[in-house]
């Protein structure tokens, strides 16, 4: 079961990665866009190569939500700010199986084996717990944003779909959350580690 949590997870970091490297990549491309764009309309080089420069502004390729133009990209705001949250989700259920989150162990090192495991059993049930409440909520707020028919304001893409990214993201975490905590509650039950303790980052 472990195997399969963890390759579950995994699968979900990639997805997470590979958004977040397309996100990226608009960014930069917004960027070197609007630096482009700004240039080409500056005095250099509307009277040294107004021809070329105008030439330049003016070409247009097809793109999804209309022509695409040398400048910023257009929405790129939005995407980023609908992908970025799916993103931070799918990389939670990694965190979580693989105990990457950090952690303070200043007095809890000093602790017996014992306590210990039901620390951690405690944390991992208290993380689980919250994660099952930002899932509803965003159920809840999915199913709002869907009914009210809401867009965003320059793409005018429906705001339910970023929220519905986001919620698949956040069930995972949940999920994987809920089985890690039941694993760190036999833990500290019968004693010994059913599952690897994980590497977190120690403070």
């Amino acid at each position: 079961m472990h195997r399969f949590f963890l390759g579950f997870s995994r699968l979900m970091a990639i997805a997470g990665g590979f958004v977040l490297s397309i996100l990226v990549a608009i960014v930069v491309l917004s960027i070197i866009g609007r630096e482009l764009n700004a240039f080409l309309h500056g005095d250099f080089a509307q009277g040294a190569f107004k021809g070329l420069a105008d030439w330049m502004l003016g070409v247009q390729v097809p793109g999804i939500w209309g022509p695409i133009k040398l400048g910023p990209f257009n929405g790129d705001y939005e995407i980023v700010e609908a992908g970025i949250a799916f993103s931070i989700f799918a990389f939670l259920p990694l965190a979580q199986i693989t105990g990457a989150h950090a952690t303070v162990d200043v007095f809890t090192s000093l602790l017996p084996d014992r306590p210990n495991r039901v620390l951690r059993a405690i944390s991992e049930l208290a993380f689980a717990i919250v994660l099952i409440i930002i899932a509803v909520q965003l159920w809840q707020g999915t199913v709002s944003k869907f009914e009210r028919h809401q867009t965003t304001f320059l793409l005018q893409f429906p705001v339910w779909w970023a929220y519905a990214a986001s919620l698949v993201g956040a069930i995972a975490a949940a999920i994987v959350s809920v089985y890690v905590a039941l694993m760190r509650l036999i833990e500290s039950v019968i004693g010994h580690r059913v599952m690897p303790a994980g590497e977190g980052a120690d403070h």
